[in-house]
């Protein structure tokens, strides 16, 4: 259904009342004193809530700064902590620095025992080479004595023998 030129026109010219009736078109002179009122309120609101809102922007500054002094304290409170924490471990590590020299003096002291030990090795080697030779000295004088043995009880039997043929 389409309107025609007629309700278009009454539309416009009723419009404003009709907006007026509902507060939403050109307010009566009242309306708009009321308005105008709310308004100087509104801005009175807005400028109390500028105020609030400036005084709550002081006010986070200051916890910046008091957490930025915090966090000063504590970083100076943890530096300090590592500093010392440094230090014992630097106490700890020239212990075990000492330790590992006191063990590397062990470890010359046992070079030295076993450099020791293979002197008297040595010298043993070279008393067990002497009684060798001895023993081999003791063998070629047993062997002679054997061959003499030999040679004499052989030549004795044939002494025996010659003898007893003869007789």
């Amino acid at each position: 259904m389409a309107l025609a030129e007629e309700d278009i026109a009454f539309i416009k010219a009723h419009l404003g009342e009709w907006l007026a009736e509902q507060s939403l078109g050109k307010p009566p002179l009242v309306y708009e004193i009321e308005l105008r009122e709310r308004m100087v309120r509104v801005e009175e609101e807005l400028k109390h809530q500028r105020e609030l809102m400036r005084e709550g922007f002081a006010r986070m500054d200051e916890r910046f700064a008091q957490a930025d002094e915090r966090f000063a304290a504590l970083r100076t409170d943890m530096d300090a902590r590592f500093e010392a924490m440094r230090a014992d471990m630097n106490k700890r590590f020239e212990q075990v620095d000492k330790r590992f020299e006191q063990v590397d003096k062990r470890f010359e002291q046992v070079e030295r025992r076993f450099e020791q030990v293979d002197k008297r090795l040595e010298q043993i080697d070279k008393r067990f080479e002497q009684i060798d030779r001895r023993f081999e000295e003791m063998l070629k004088r047993h062997d002679q004595h054997f061959l003499w043995l030999v040679g004499f009880i052989a030549s004795s039997a044939a002494l025996v023998i010659a003898a007893l043929r003869y007789l």
